[in-house]
């Protein structure tokens, strides 16, 4: 499995990496796969919440290095 698109936000702060990921989003198809990397911290703990808030699916989080990259469906 690929993801339709990538977006990597690693070193970006909170909350500009959300915004960052939700215009990624609208640009998508309802389905299609996001993959983000983002920083462990405050963006990990706040990013996923509010993506599911905008009605989308983490369907997968992995640890990579220092970072994490998710797996989202959007809704």
């Amino acid at each position: 499995d690929k993801p339709d698109a990538i977006l990597d936000l690693r070193g970006v702060l909170c909350p500009t990496n959300f915004v960052k990921a939700k215009l990624k989003l609208e640009e998508m198809e309802k389905g299609q796969i996001l993959e983000i990397v983002i920083d462990p911290g405050e963006p990990m703990a706040n990013v996923p919440r509010s993506i599911k808030e905008e009605g989308h699916r983490i369907i997968k989080v992995e640890k990579i290095d220092n970072h994490f990259r998710l797996w989202i469906e959007k809704g």
